[in-house]
């Protein structure tokens, strides 16, 4: 942002009404959520509101026991807050980039780390991969959402879309992986070669292997996942 009397830093700031829906990028890394109901979004996304609008914690049950479960085997899992009542909503991610998504009887993956909210018309699950202890940074955990609604995801930097076919799997890093279409079941792959090359005892050696028909969504950045969520910004 350059120099500005204060009066046109008002004017190149302030906050605009679009007209877009429950969703709107109030800019590219700000999402505003137009509450009439009810959404749910990651826990501390939380940077602003107006209006009357009530935050709880997800309930250890509040999706069921199995959910619960699967929770307690991925880590931390999705850490989600319920925003309920009417009002503006401001949410954030470190700064990441935003990228609202509309489904329509779609299914898609999301990495955990980088959902952002969605509305209660969507159905998600935890999806358990292959435990791979030790040789990834973080708590990979993916979250797989279906139905008809809208959903935000979060990426460092601009998203990239690769498309899958039969003939031409698409290997990615998973610590760059942002989301797939539900249709491709990853699996993990070691290539020693690169493990070799780089000088690395994880990362680049370990590949998600795309096979079938669909798409896989990258960022240009490698994210290492913390529990305390430190990193850098985008």
């Amino acid at each position: 942002m350059g120099r500005y009397d204060l009066e046109e830093f008002l004017v190149k700031t302030e906050q605009q009404d679009k007209n877009e829906g429950v969703f709107e990028l109030e800019t590219e890394r700000m999402l505003e959520i137009n509450l009439t109901n009810k959404i749910w979004a990651k826990a501390g996304s939380m940077v602003s509101y107006r209006g009357n609008i009530r935050f709880t914690r997800e309930g250890i049950l509040e999706h069921g026991i199995g959910k619960m479960f699967k929770k307690a085997l991925t880590g931390e899992g999705a850490s989600l807050m319920k925003a309920e009542g009417t009002g503006k909503l401001y949410l954030a991610d470190q700064g990441k980039k935003i990228s609202i998504l509309r489904l329509n009887g779609d299914s898609i993956f999301v990495n955990g780390n980088d959902l952002l909210a969605f509305e209660p018309s969507i159905k998600w699950d935890i999806k358990l991969m292959k435990r791979i202890a030790g040789m990834l940074s973080g708590g990979l955990f993916n979250i797989n959402l279906s139905g008809s609604g809208i959903v935000a995801i979060t990426s460092h930097y601009e998203p990239l879309t690769l498309r899958v076919t039969p003939n031409n799997p698409v290997f990615t890093d998973p610590n760059a992986t942002v989301a797939w279409s539900g249709s491709l079941q990853p699996e993990f792959v070691t290539d020693i070669t690169l493990k070799s090359f780089f000088g690395r005892g994880s990362g680049e050696s370990i590949q998600m292997k795309f096979s079938g028909e669909g798409f896989v969504v990258i960022q240009p950045y490698e994210e290492v996942y913390f529990s305390n969520n430190g990193g850098n910004n985008s």
